[in-house]
């Protein structure tokens, strides 16, 4: 499962209208491809559709979608949303990682 903290929801129920999601109906589409400075980048985009091979959570009235192969590197990860000084956006808390880059875009296991 993903969970999505109290920050992560706020702005991405905010991001969804501004772009014409319905918060309550479509998803956050999270994913993993090859790629960043570590090996491995996230991905995060809305979404209107479920796939066939697609897993669906809800975290905190907010409804996630990862495709299976994602899914395996994603299990216990958290989506947090940071707004400070050192950088603004979202962020990955995942347990599966053994190594993240500076700026936490990518990271290997």
């Amino acid at each position: 499962m993903i969970q999505v903290s109290e920050n992560a929801k706020k702005k991405a129920i905010e991001l969804m209208t501004e772009d014409g999601y319905n918060a309550s109906s479509d998803f956050i589409r999270v994913g993993v491809k090859s790629g960043g400075c570590s090996g491995l980048s996230y991905e995060l985009s809305f979404d209107r559709e479920e796939k066939e091979n697609d897993k669906v959570f809800e975290s905190n009235d907010v409804r996630i979608i990862v495709d299976k192969k994602s899914f395996l590197y994603l299990v216990g990860t958290t989506l947090d949303y940071s707004g400070g000084l050192n950088g603004t956006g979202f962020t990955f808390k995942n347990p599966n990682a053994n190594r993240t880059c500076g700026c936490g875009e990518s990271f290997s296991l």
